[in-house]
């Protein structure tokens, strides 16, 4: 994995570095639009498969993503890059790689996902009722260990990274995904 960030954080940065010369032409939305198609999407692009990946890698990616971040608000080299960021609404590569994986759970707790990601997880189901499972807070079956056939590449692979990622959740968070006023809320608030 290691060539394939290489070639992205090469193709991202021959990226900002175009966009950085016609920078002086562009208005900030422009400048973020052109991120967006060029580099960020490049980042995002199977981003799942970088999930435990050491440290070191993905920070290559992610000073790429706060180079981007500078090419577009204009700051300084010696800015803290979180609060940036922040005002852009974009999430750390880190973040970006959990919440992809996080939604295709979701999507395939609801049905929404392909048939092969379907059947790569299971809903955890009590054998006798339980006090937590009075909550209606799916959790998600982990695999048994012998089904996972190395500790570097099994524990990475998405049957056991999503169950343990989307139960780590607060119960409070995958209940409320589950209940339809939450939609409903949603919903509303998008039409104002």
């Amino acid at each position: 994995m290691n060539q394939h960030v290489n070639n992205i954080c090469r193709n991202a940065s021959f990226a900002l570095y175009k966009i950085g010369k016609l920078r002086p032409y562009l208005d900030q939305a422009s400048t973020e639009t052109l991120v967006h198609a060029l580099v960020i999407s490049r980042l995002d692009t199977c981003n799942s498969l970088l999930y435990g990946l050491p440290q070191n890698i993905i920070d290559k990616l992610q000073r790429v993503q706060n180079s981007a971040a500078r090419l577009v608000t204009r700051v300084r080299g010696h800015v803290h890059m979180t609060p940036v960021l922040r005002t852009l609404h974009w999430l750390p590569i880190r973040k970006r790689i959990l919440f992809k994986i996080l939604l295709l759970a979701f999507k395939a707790i609801h049905g929404l996902a392909p048939q092969y990601i379907l059947d790569l997880i299971t809903i955890y189901k009590p054998a006798r009722c339980l006090r937590s499972s009075a909550i209606e807070s799916p959790l998600l079956k982990r695999p048994s260990f012998k089904n996972i056939r190395t500790a570097t590449y099994g524990s990475r692979a998405f049957s056991a990274a999503a169950p343990m990622e989307w139960n780590k959740l607060p119960s409070r968070l995958r209940s409320i995904i589950k209940n339809p006023w939450f939609f409903q809320a949603c919903s509303e608030n998008a039409s104002i």
